[in-house]
Protein backbone atom coordinates (compact mmCIF):
# COMPACT_ATOMS: atom_id res chain seq x y z
CA UNK A 1 0.00 0.00 0.00
CA UNK A 2 1.46 3.38 -1.00
CA UNK A 3 1.26 6.73 0.79
CA UNK A 4 -1.73 7.89 -1.26
CA UNK A 5 -3.69 4.73 -0.40
CA UNK A 6 -2.86 5.36 3.25
CA UNK A 7 -4.18 8.91 2.95
CA UNK A 8 -7.46 7.76 1.42
CA UNK A 9 -7.96 5.13 4.10
CA UNK A 10 -7.19 7.66 6.83
CA UNK A 11 -9.83 9.99 5.39
CA UNK A 12 -12.35 7.15 5.35
CA UNK A 13 -11.68 6.50 9.02
CA UNK A 14 -11.67 10.09 10.27
CA UNK A 15 -13.68 12.03 7.70
CA UNK A 16 -10.95 14.69 7.50
CA UNK A 17 -8.76 15.79 4.62
CA UNK A 18 -5.10 14.87 4.50
CA UNK A 19 -2.44 17.54 3.83
CA UNK A 20 -1.36 17.83 0.21
CA UNK A 21 0.94 20.49 -1.21
CA UNK A 22 -0.06 22.11 -4.53
CA UNK A 23 3.17 20.94 -6.16
CA UNK A 24 2.63 17.32 -5.09
CA UNK A 25 -1.00 17.51 -6.22
CA UNK A 26 0.12 18.72 -9.64
CA UNK A 27 2.55 15.80 -9.98
CA UNK A 28 -0.11 13.27 -9.01
CA UNK A 29 -2.64 14.84 -11.38
CA UNK A 30 -0.31 14.75 -14.37
CA UNK A 31 0.64 11.17 -13.60
CA UNK A 32 -3.02 10.21 -13.49
CA UNK A 33 -3.68 11.80 -16.92
CA UNK A 34 -0.50 10.68 -18.68
CA UNK A 35 -2.03 7.54 -20.20
CA UNK A 36 -5.20 9.16 -21.47
CA UNK A 37 -3.96 12.49 -22.87
CA UNK A 38 -1.86 13.08 -25.98
CA UNK A 39 1.55 14.62 -25.34
CA UNK A 40 0.44 18.07 -26.52
CA UNK A 41 -2.68 17.98 -24.33
CA UNK A 42 -0.65 16.82 -21.34
CA UNK A 43 1.76 19.72 -21.89
CA UNK A 44 -1.16 22.17 -21.90
CA UNK A 45 -2.56 20.64 -18.70
CA UNK A 46 0.87 21.01 -17.11
CA UNK A 47 0.96 24.67 -18.14
CA UNK A 48 -2.56 25.45 -16.91
CA UNK A 49 -2.28 23.60 -13.60
CA UNK A 50 1.23 24.97 -13.13
CA UNK A 51 -0.14 28.50 -13.39
CA UNK A 52 -2.65 27.77 -10.64
CA UNK A 53 -0.04 26.10 -8.44
CA UNK A 54 2.27 29.10 -8.84
CA UNK A 55 -0.57 31.41 -7.80
CA UNK A 56 -1.21 29.21 -4.74
CA UNK A 57 2.40 29.63 -3.65
CA UNK A 58 2.26 33.40 -4.21
CA UNK A 59 -0.96 33.53 -2.19
CA UNK A 60 0.52 31.52 0.70
CA UNK A 61 -1.70 28.51 0.00
CA UNK A 62 0.62 25.61 0.77
CA UNK A 63 -2.05 22.99 1.42
CA UNK A 64 -4.70 21.95 -1.10
CA UNK A 65 -7.03 21.43 1.87
CA UNK A 66 -7.34 25.23 1.95
CA UNK A 67 -8.44 25.56 -1.69
CA UNK A 68 -12.07 26.63 -2.01
CA UNK A 69 -14.25 27.84 -4.87
CA UNK A 70 -13.61 31.38 -3.60
CA UNK A 71 -9.86 30.81 -3.84
CA UNK A 72 -10.23 29.67 -7.46
CA UNK A 73 -12.28 32.80 -8.11
CA UNK A 74 -9.38 34.84 -6.73
CA UNK A 75 -7.05 33.07 -9.17
CA UNK A 76 -9.43 33.85 -12.01
CA UNK A 77 -9.38 37.55 -11.14
CA UNK A 78 -5.58 37.54 -11.11
CA UNK A 79 -5.14 36.00 -14.56
CA UNK A 80 -8.12 37.39 -16.48
CA UNK A 81 -6.23 40.57 -17.38
CA UNK A 82 -3.85 38.66 -19.64
CA UNK A 83 -6.21 36.33 -21.52
CA UNK A 84 -9.03 36.40 -24.02
CA UNK A 85 -12.33 35.15 -22.64
CA UNK A 86 -12.05 31.82 -24.47
CA UNK A 87 -8.50 31.20 -23.19
CA UNK A 88 -9.51 32.10 -19.65
CA UNK A 89 -12.33 29.54 -19.85
CA UNK A 90 -9.89 26.84 -21.02
CA UNK A 91 -7.49 27.56 -18.14
CA UNK A 92 -10.26 27.41 -15.55
CA UNK A 93 -11.73 24.27 -17.09
CA UNK A 94 -8.40 22.50 -16.61
CA UNK A 95 -8.11 23.83 -13.06
CA UNK A 96 -11.60 22.52 -12.32
CA UNK A 97 -10.55 19.06 -13.56
CA UNK A 98 -7.47 19.32 -11.34
CA UNK A 99 -9.59 20.27 -8.31
CA UNK A 100 -11.97 17.38 -9.01
CA UNK A 101 -9.00 15.00 -9.07
CA UNK A 102 -7.78 16.41 -5.74
CA UNK A 103 -11.22 15.78 -4.29
CA UNK A 104 -10.93 12.13 -5.36
CA UNK A 105 -7.70 11.70 -3.36
CA UNK A 106 -9.02 13.58 -0.33
CA UNK A 107 -6.90 16.69 -0.88
CA UNK A 108 -9.78 19.15 -1.44
CA UNK A 109 -13.22 19.22 0.15
CA UNK A 110 -15.85 17.38 -1.85
CA UNK A 111 -18.11 19.50 -4.06
CA UNK A 112 -15.57 22.30 -4.58
CA UNK A 113 -15.15 21.64 -8.31
CA UNK A 114 -18.92 21.85 -8.89
CA UNK A 115 -18.95 25.39 -7.47
CA UNK A 116 -16.36 26.70 -9.96
CA UNK A 117 -18.14 28.79 -12.60
CA UNK A 118 -16.49 28.96 -16.01
CA UNK A 119 -16.61 32.16 -18.10
CA UNK A 120 -18.82 32.24 -21.19
CA UNK A 121 -16.45 31.29 -24.02
CA UNK A 122 -18.76 32.84 -26.62
CA UNK A 123 -18.54 36.29 -25.12
CA UNK A 124 -16.55 38.53 -27.47
CA UNK A 125 -15.55 41.38 -25.19
CA UNK A 126 -15.76 42.54 -21.60
CA UNK A 127 -17.13 46.03 -21.03
CA UNK A 128 -15.76 46.68 -17.55
CA UNK A 129 -13.66 49.83 -17.36
CA UNK A 130 -12.33 52.36 -14.88
CA UNK A 131 -14.50 55.47 -15.02
CA UNK A 132 -12.56 58.71 -15.72
CA UNK A 133 -14.07 60.43 -12.67
CA UNK A 134 -13.01 57.53 -10.46
CA UNK A 135 -9.55 57.52 -12.03
CA UNK A 136 -9.15 61.20 -11.23
CA UNK A 137 -10.27 60.58 -7.63
CA UNK A 138 -7.67 57.84 -7.24
CA UNK A 139 -4.85 59.88 -8.79
CA UNK A 140 -5.74 62.99 -6.77
CA UNK A 141 -5.62 60.99 -3.53
CA UNK A 142 -2.31 59.34 -4.45
CA UNK A 143 -0.83 62.67 -5.50
CA UNK A 144 -1.76 64.22 -2.14
CA UNK A 145 -0.96 61.39 0.26
CA UNK A 146 1.45 59.06 -1.56
CA UNK A 147 3.21 61.29 -4.04
CA UNK A 148 6.04 59.56 -5.85
CA UNK A 149 5.20 56.11 -4.50
CA UNK A 150 5.34 53.09 -6.79
CA UNK A 151 1.55 52.89 -6.78
CA UNK A 152 1.24 56.58 -7.64
CA UNK A 153 3.73 56.28 -10.50
CA UNK A 154 2.19 53.05 -11.81
CA UNK A 155 -1.43 54.24 -11.77
CA UNK A 156 -0.46 57.60 -13.27
CA UNK A 157 1.40 55.89 -16.10
CA UNK A 158 -1.31 53.31 -16.82
CA UNK A 159 -4.08 55.90 -16.93
CA UNK A 160 -2.29 58.55 -18.98
CA UNK A 161 -0.72 56.18 -21.51
CA UNK A 162 -3.19 53.27 -21.66
CA UNK A 163 -0.33 50.75 -21.83
CA UNK A 164 -0.76 47.14 -20.76
CA UNK A 165 0.40 46.09 -17.29
CA UNK A 166 2.85 43.71 -18.97
CA UNK A 167 4.38 46.67 -20.81
CA UNK A 168 4.75 48.61 -17.55
CA UNK A 169 6.41 45.60 -15.94
CA UNK A 170 8.92 45.43 -18.82
CA UNK A 171 10.12 49.04 -18.57
CA UNK A 172 13.64 49.97 -17.48
CA UNK A 173 14.82 53.24 -15.94
CA UNK A 174 16.73 53.92 -19.17
CA UNK A 175 13.43 53.82 -21.11
CA UNK A 176 12.31 57.00 -19.34
CA UNK A 177 13.64 60.16 -20.99
CA UNK A 178 12.72 62.97 -18.60
CA UNK A 179 14.33 65.69 -20.72
CA UNK A 180 12.28 64.84 -23.82
CA UNK A 181 9.29 63.74 -21.71
CA UNK A 182 8.75 60.38 -23.31
CA UNK A 183 9.01 56.62 -22.83
CA UNK A 184 10.66 54.10 -25.12
CA UNK A 185 8.75 50.82 -25.37
CA UNK A 186 10.95 47.86 -26.34
CA UNK A 187 10.41 44.16 -27.05
CA UNK A 188 13.12 42.21 -25.17
CA UNK A 189 12.18 38.51 -25.15
CA UNK A 190 15.77 37.37 -24.60
CA UNK A 191 15.69 38.90 -21.13
CA UNK A 192 12.13 37.80 -20.31
CA UNK A 193 10.22 41.01 -21.01
CA UNK A 194 8.47 40.38 -24.34
CA UNK A 195 5.70 42.63 -25.57
CA UNK A 196 2.34 41.15 -26.54
CA UNK A 197 2.66 42.23 -30.18
CA UNK A 198 6.40 41.67 -30.44
CA UNK A 199 8.61 44.02 -32.44
CA UNK A 200 5.50 45.72 -33.86
CA UNK A 201 4.74 47.07 -30.38
CA UNK A 202 8.02 49.00 -30.10
CA UNK A 203 7.42 52.75 -30.07
CA UNK A 204 7.95 56.02 -28.24
CA UNK A 205 5.15 57.42 -26.04
CA UNK A 206 5.12 61.10 -25.24
CA UNK A 207 4.33 62.15 -21.67
CA UNK A 208 2.97 65.33 -20.17
CA UNK A 209 5.13 67.34 -17.83
CA UNK A 210 3.05 66.28 -14.83
CA UNK A 211 3.34 62.57 -15.62
CA UNK A 212 7.08 62.90 -16.23
CA UNK A 213 7.47 64.64 -12.88
CA UNK A 214 5.63 61.85 -11.02
CA UNK A 215 7.80 59.17 -12.63
CA UNK A 216 11.00 61.14 -11.98
CA UNK A 217 10.06 61.67 -8.32
CA UNK A 218 9.35 57.95 -7.95
CA UNK A 219 12.74 57.03 -9.46
CA UNK A 220 14.58 59.52 -7.25
CA UNK A 221 12.74 58.95 -3.97
CA UNK A 222 11.17 55.50 -3.82
CA UNK A 223 12.53 53.18 -6.48
CA UNK A 224 14.67 50.38 -5.04
CA UNK A 225 18.19 50.59 -6.45
CA UNK A 226 18.21 47.04 -7.78
CA UNK A 227 18.87 45.19 -11.02
CA UNK A 228 17.15 42.12 -12.40
CA UNK A 229 18.87 38.81 -13.14
CA UNK A 230 20.02 40.15 -16.51
CA UNK A 231 21.68 43.22 -15.07
CA UNK A 232 18.90 45.54 -16.24
CA UNK A 233 17.50 48.30 -14.04
CA UNK A 234 13.70 47.90 -13.93
CA UNK A 235 11.64 51.06 -13.72
CA UNK A 236 9.15 49.46 -11.33
CA UNK A 237 10.83 47.40 -8.63
CA UNK A 238 10.50 45.31 -5.52
CA UNK A 239 13.30 44.92 -3.00
CA UNK A 240 14.43 41.85 -4.95
CA UNK A 241 14.31 43.22 -8.50
CA UNK A 242 11.72 43.37 -11.27
CA UNK A 243 8.21 42.60 -9.98
CA UNK A 244 6.28 39.67 -11.42
CA UNK A 245 3.30 40.52 -13.62
CA UNK A 246 0.98 39.33 -10.85
CA UNK A 247 2.61 41.82 -8.50
CA UNK A 248 1.77 44.65 -10.88
CA UNK A 249 -1.80 43.40 -11.18
CA UNK A 250 -2.17 43.18 -7.40
CA UNK A 251 -1.03 46.79 -7.11
CA UNK A 252 -3.80 47.87 -9.50
CA UNK A 253 -6.41 45.87 -7.60
CA UNK A 254 -5.24 47.42 -4.33
CA UNK A 255 -5.23 50.99 -5.66
CA UNK A 256 -8.75 50.77 -7.08
CA UNK A 257 -10.42 49.68 -3.83
CA UNK A 258 -12.58 52.62 -2.70
CA UNK A 259 -11.33 52.37 0.89
CA UNK A 260 -7.70 52.58 -0.30
CA UNK A 261 -8.18 56.13 -1.50
CA UNK A 262 -10.20 57.60 1.34
CA UNK A 263 -13.69 56.79 0.06
CA UNK A 264 -16.54 55.14 1.93
CA UNK A 265 -17.16 51.49 1.15
CA UNK A 266 -20.15 51.19 -1.22
CA UNK A 267 -20.76 47.67 0.10
CA UNK A 268 -21.15 48.59 3.75
CA UNK A 269 -17.96 46.85 4.88
CA UNK A 270 -15.68 48.00 7.68
CA UNK A 271 -12.10 48.33 6.33
CA UNK A 272 -10.79 47.16 9.71
CA UNK A 273 -12.51 43.80 9.30
CA UNK A 274 -13.06 43.46 5.54
CA UNK A 275 -10.94 40.66 4.09
CA UNK A 276 -10.28 42.56 0.84
CA UNK A 277 -8.97 45.58 2.75
CA UNK A 278 -6.45 43.75 4.92
CA UNK A 279 -3.89 42.46 2.42
CA UNK A 280 -2.85 43.44 -1.10
CA UNK A 281 -3.13 39.78 -2.11
CA UNK A 282 -6.83 39.83 -1.20
CA UNK A 283 -7.67 43.18 -2.82
CA UNK A 284 -9.18 41.41 -5.84
CA UNK A 285 -12.00 40.16 -3.60
CA UNK A 286 -13.45 43.68 -3.39
CA UNK A 287 -16.44 43.92 -5.79
CA UNK A 288 -15.51 47.50 -6.71
CA UNK A 289 -11.89 46.89 -7.66
CA UNK A 290 -10.64 46.47 -11.23
CA UNK A 291 -7.59 44.96 -12.89
CA UNK A 292 -5.22 46.55 -15.36
CA UNK A 293 -7.31 45.80 -18.43
CA UNK A 294 -10.32 47.90 -17.35
CA UNK A 295 -7.86 50.71 -16.56
CA UNK A 296 -6.54 50.44 -20.12
CA UNK A 297 -10.07 50.32 -21.55
CA UNK A 298 -11.10 53.35 -19.48
CA UNK A 299 -8.01 55.27 -20.57
CA UNK A 300 -8.59 54.54 -24.26
CA UNK A 301 -12.26 55.55 -24.03
CA UNK A 302 -11.27 58.73 -22.17
CA UNK A 303 -8.84 59.70 -24.94
CA UNK A 304 -11.49 59.09 -27.59
CA UNK A 305 -14.07 61.15 -25.71
CA UNK A 306 -11.56 64.00 -25.60
CA UNK A 307 -11.57 64.01 -29.41
CA UNK A 308 -8.14 62.44 -29.83
CA UNK A 309 -8.23 60.85 -33.34
CA UNK A 310 -8.64 57.07 -33.38
CA UNK A 311 -5.40 56.63 -35.38
CA UNK A 312 -3.44 58.49 -32.69
CA UNK A 313 -5.03 56.40 -29.92
CA UNK A 314 -4.41 53.21 -31.93
CA UNK A 315 -0.70 53.97 -32.33
CA UNK A 316 -0.17 55.22 -28.77
CA UNK A 317 -1.88 52.25 -27.09
CA UNK A 318 -0.63 49.66 -29.62
CA UNK A 319 -4.04 48.35 -30.57
CA UNK A 320 -5.42 47.96 -34.10
CA UNK A 321 -8.38 50.15 -34.98
CA UNK A 322 -10.58 47.08 -35.52
CA UNK A 323 -9.76 45.73 -32.05
CA UNK A 324 -10.10 49.21 -30.60
CA UNK A 325 -13.63 49.51 -32.00
CA UNK A 326 -14.70 46.04 -30.86
CA UNK A 327 -13.09 45.71 -27.43
CA UNK A 328 -12.00 49.10 -26.07
CA UNK A 329 -14.16 51.95 -27.31
CA UNK A 330 -17.02 52.26 -24.82
CA UNK A 331 -18.49 55.47 -26.24
CA UNK A 332 -22.18 55.32 -27.06
CA UNK A 333 -23.36 55.82 -30.63
CA UNK A 334 -24.90 59.11 -29.51
CA UNK A 335 -21.53 60.33 -28.19
CA UNK A 336 -19.84 59.41 -31.46
CA UNK A 337 -22.49 61.22 -33.52
CA UNK A 338 -22.14 64.43 -31.48
CA UNK A 339 -18.36 64.33 -31.80
CA UNK A 340 -18.67 63.95 -35.58
CA UNK A 341 -21.06 66.92 -35.62
CA UNK A 342 -18.33 69.13 -34.09
CA UNK A 343 -15.89 68.19 -36.84
CA UNK A 344 -18.44 68.81 -39.60
CA UNK A 345 -20.09 71.98 -38.30
CA UNK A 346 -17.96 74.29 -40.45
CA UNK A 347 -18.03 72.21 -43.64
Amino acid sequence: MNADDDARNQYARTGTLEPLTPSRAKTLYLQSRSDELADRSLTLHEKHVGSFVEWCHESDIENMNDVTARAVHGYKLHIKDGFAQSTLSIYLSTVRQFIKFCESIDGVAGGTAEKIVLPDRDRNARTEMLDPEEAETILTYLRKYHHGSRTHALMTLLWHTGIRTGTAQALDVSDLDTERERLRIRHRPDTETPLKNGDAAERFITLSGDVTEVLADYVTENRHAVTDEYGREPLFTTKRGRPAKNSIRRSVYAATRPCATGRDCPHGEDPDTCEAAQRTNDACKCPSTVSGHPVRRGSITHFLRRDVPEKVVSDRMNVSQDVLDEHYDRRTEDEKAEQRRQYLSNV
